[in-house]
């Protein structure tokens, strides 16, 4: 499955051009202005210098009688307070990273088929997703991404949010990740996928919502935050990856607008979707398995969030 409530794209085969690269970038302002900024550590704390011998006290000439002195007072001792967060260019920034799928989805089939509203019509609440031909789930991928992205993130001062963090039995349903963003009252979410396509369709694609009107489903405040935001990441995710925009979907400028999803369409905050690569198609698997790749990705989507944030 292409994601989470996807419909098997009408493959458009295309050669990669170098161009594209440049057109990534330059459709957004500020595409280069991404950089990470590393949290610095507090200043050391001094240790107690060691106690001293104290000299004998001289006697007393004579007793000095006096009334029993009154118990001492204990001052309340002050709360512990709370780690403030690392300053940085995103610091009152939130971010929302939804990691696609759940790991246990594939245990709750009869609850991930559920039909929930996305606005326009009725989906499932959620799939298993696809894997690599070697059993690496899409799920498991989704997770490491999401985790590496939140530490990129909060190094910058972001407040970073997780629609899940394998803590459920299964879902989120598509219905429920949307609001989570919602409440959050996010400035930009993400939603981390990895494609099941045929052998040979390569690269990554980056999803846009269209706009949409009907039922709970209005798009039209968000869809062009969510252009800029998904144009950003696109471009600094070839920049941080190497990785080629999709071959098959988006005519090449790794770019795809779509009305099916209902994560996109019940966001009243600026939402994308990523699909970093094609588990299904071997040398793009062996890219998503590649734990190095996997930080690269982590970067290349967290670069193009700071510069959709910084504007």
């Amino acid at each position: 499955m292409r994601d989470d409530e996807s419909v098997p794209p009408t493959p458009r085969p295309a050669l990669f051009a170098a161009a594209t690269l440049t057109l990534l970038c330059l459709g957004a302002t500020g595409c280069g202005g991404g950089g990470t900024t590393q949290a610095r550590p507090g200043p050391a704390v001094a240790s107690p210098s060691s106690a001293t011998a104290s000299s004998p006290a001289p006697a007393s000439p004579s007793p000095v009688h006096s009334s029993p002195a009154a118990p001492a007072t204990r001052k309340p001792t002050p709360s512990a307070s709370a780690p403030e967060a690392p300053s940085g260019p995103l610091s009152g920034k939130t971010v929302v990273i939804d990691p696609g799928h759940n790991p246990r989805n594939h245990l709750h089939t009869a609850e991930i088929a559920r039909q929930v509203d996305i606005g326009t019509t009725h989906k499932e609440c959620d799939t298993t997703g696809t894997s690599t031909n070697g059993g690496y789930a899409e799920a498991e991928f989704t997770l490491d991404v999401a985790h590496r992205m939140r530490t990129l993130l909060k190094a910058q001062g972001a407040k970073v949010v997780l629609s899940h963090d394998n803590d459920r039995p299964f879902g989120p349903c598509v219905d429920e990740r949307a609001r989570i963003g919602n409440k959050a009252g996010a400035d930009a979410v993400v939603s981390v996928h990895a494609d099941g396509s045929a052998v040979g369709n390569r690269g990554f694609h980056v999803i846009l919502p269209a706009s949409v009107r009907g039922g709970a489903a209005d798009t039209s405040k968000i869809a062009g935050p969510s252009r800029d935001l998904g144009t950003r990441i696109a471009g600094l995710f070839v920049r941080a990856t190497g990785s080629a925009p999709s071959n098959y979907i988006g005519g090449n400028s790794g770019l795809d607008i779509r009305k099916d999803l209902g994560g996109l369409n019940l966001s009243t905050v600026p939402k994308v979707f990523i699909e970093c690569g094609n588990m299904r198609d071997p040398k793009d698997a062996a890219l998503l398995t590649s734990a190095s790749w996997r930080q690269k990705a982590a970067q290349g989507i967290a670069d193009g969030i700071s510069s959709y944030l910084n504007g």
